[in-house]
């Protein structure tokens, strides 16, 4: 019997998180009600409580689903890379792609602030890519790649940039330019700070 019930309480769970995914996309969360929801899933507004304490509770489990799949994309994007330059750039790349992609843009990028307050966002964001940003600027540095400033200042400069574009892109009119220029913008930025042979030595 708790077999079956744990069973039933996980398939309404996944219903209302798939049902949230869609709705979230196609409507504002502002607008979205609580009773809406539950109507779209076939549920009552107590399992929507029970699982997610409410609308909000709900966003945030889709927020962080969509976190955690952009986070396993990237990381198989850098696992594909011929050294750390080629890792880092393929990172960025499959980065600055699915922040073009119709769900993340909208959930994310556009709504997750509102949603769950900025600094919220901010907590979950870095929790999951985060770690991506800190990871590359440490293999870069390690290598003797990129000029050795600190860290943590580094950490600073390329996640703020990656998060100020991903906004951007999500509010341009032309989201593909927008993500092909700030490819380019990046990897300027990154071959700024490029440890170049000292020409006194040859």
């Amino acid at each position: 019997m708790g077999r079956v019930r744990d069973k039933y309480a996980e398939t309404t769970r996944q219903t209302l998180i798939d049902t949230g995914r869609r709705l979230f996309t196609e409507r504002d969360f502002s607008t979205l009600s609580a009773e809406e929801i539950v109507r779209e899933a076939g549920l009552t507004r107590g399992a929507l409580y029970h699982h997610f304490d409410g609308k909000k509770g709900l966003f945030e489990a889709v927020f962080v689903e969509h976190e955690a799949e952009a986070s396993r994309r990237i990381g198989v994007a850098v696992d594909g890379g011929s050294d750390i330059l080629d890792a880092v750039d393929r990172g960025i790349s499959e980065f600055l792609s699915v922040c073009s992609e119709p769900a993340y843009l909208r959930i994310v990028l556009q709504q997750g602030p509102i949603a769950l307050g900025w600094a919220r966002w901010r907590e979950i964001d870095q929790g999951y890519l985060g770690d991506v940003v800190v990871s590359s600027v440490q293999a870069l540095i390690g290598d003797g790649i990129i000029a050795p400033y600190p860290p943590e200042l580094l950490v600073s400069v390329y996640y703020g940039a990656l998060t100020e574009l991903s906004m951007t892109i999500a509010d341009s009119e032309d989201r593909d330019r927008a993500r092909v220029d700030a490819m380019e913008i990046i990897r300027k930025m990154i071959g700024g700070l490029i440890v170049q042979p000292d020409q006194s030595e040859n």
